[in-house]
């Protein structure tokens, strides 16, 4: 019995002793790609930080983004909690109605009023001569999901009235009854671009101009499959969604123009079939400064739309009888710097914000 005990010790530690060198001296992984973030790196020596006590602290978080087999940890982490502990949910994903969604709660009153008083910066120093301005907030899963299963539930109608009155010289357009659950990507936050269409009717019906019919487009579906952020997040197996992309003539004769690398694209950047997020197809992913160009245009209107990746997707839908169509992402360029790039005068404004980044404005610059 003694005999099996001291076996059972060396090999615990033989283990403990494989694990803790493979940590700290074996390759570093640059990246976590199913939770699409760059993970901690090993600090640098120094005397300073060693004494400061940084060093320790880098090191702790270096020890466990490095940490020998971390994703099927995660993974263990992960069954463990739902099915054995029966938890509610695990890293704030949660499963419910057959959705993965984030936990978004409570309401961050400071940061929707940070997001009003930069929306507000950029109406009164850009906007005074615009044609029209309009407003809307894209929900996140969490407005349709959480109440009914139980999760905490962020104030959202607070949140929607503090657009409202906070942005009086919008028109602001609600849209929370015409989307559901599955308008949504199962394993992702965003939305489906091809569930869009009377979202994309109902802000061309404010902004007065052609809306788009079911006539033409035709709905193409991506062969990879869509595994979305919330897949890594929540660690544990999920069914790929399919990806479709809402085809026509008038959207394969346009072209992207990005003011960043001032270059040309297409609206589905195909080359993106090879990002890590499938989702960076619509209008090539993140960008500061984009103008849809319309060749097929039957006016001279212009549009543009202040948006996050939400408006990547939607965007496409809204071009209809717009000359040029720009896109701003505030999250990517600061406000003083708009007036070098972009005339407003007569244009038409559209704001297109998830719940998520107006609780989250600290995101923007």
């Amino acid at each position: 019995m003694k005999k099996i005990r001291i076996i059972g010790t060396a090999l615990v530690a033989a283990v403990w002793l494989t694990l803790t060198l493979w940590a700290w001296f074996g390759p570093a992984k640059e990246v976590s790609d199913p939770e699409r973030r760059k993970l901690a790196q090993l600090p640098e020596v120094s005397a300073e930080s060693i004494l400061g006590g940084e060093f320790m602290t880098d090191f702790e978080e270096y020890t466990l983004d490095q940490f020998p087999l971390r994703d099927a940890f995660r993974q263990l982490k992960a069954a463990v909690h739902y099915n054995l502990l029966d938890q509610k949910d695990n890293n704030g994903i949660y499963i419910a109605g057959g959705q993965a969604a984030q936990l978004e709660y409570p309401l961050n009153e400071p940061s929707v009023e940070k997001a009003m008083e930069k929306f507000n910066g950029v109406y009164e120093r850009y906007l005074q001569d615009a044609a029209r301005v309009v407003v809307s907030v894209v929900p996140d899963k969490g407005y349709y999901l959480a109440a009914e299963h139980g999760y905490p539930v962020m104030d959202y109608e607070t949140l929607f009235e503090s657009v409202r009155s906070g942005m009086p010289w919008a028109e602001y357009v609600d849209i929370t009854d015409l989307l559901a659950p599955e308008d949504y990507y199962t394993t992702d936050t965003h939305w489906r671009q091809e569930k869009l269409l009377d979202v994309a009717q109902r802000l061309c019906g404010v902004l007065e101009t052609a809306m788009p019919t079911n006539e033409e487009f035709t709905a193409e579906a991506l062969e990879r499959p869509f595994y979305g952020v919330y897949c890594g997040q929540a660690a544990v197996p999920m069914e790929a969604d399919t990806m479709y992309l809402l085809r026509s003539d008038k959207l394969d004769r346009c072209t992207v123009y990005n003011h960043e690398t001032q270059g040309y694209g297409a609206v589905y950047d195909m080359e993106k079939l090879q990002s890590k997020d499938l989702y960076d197809v619509y209008l090539s992913g993140a960008a500061a400064l984009l103008t849809i160009e319309n060749p097929t245009a039957a006016s001279d209107r212009e549009l543009i739309v202040f948006r996050d990746s939400f408006g990547s997707a939607l965007t496409p839908l809204l071009v209809s009888d717009y000359k040029t169509v720009t896109l701003v992402d505030l999250r990517y360029i600061s406000p003083d710097l708009l007036g070098q790039y972009v005339d407003f005068e007569g244009r038409d404004v559209l704001f297109l914000y998830s719940t998520l980044v107006l609780n989250n404005s600290s995101t923007l610059k």
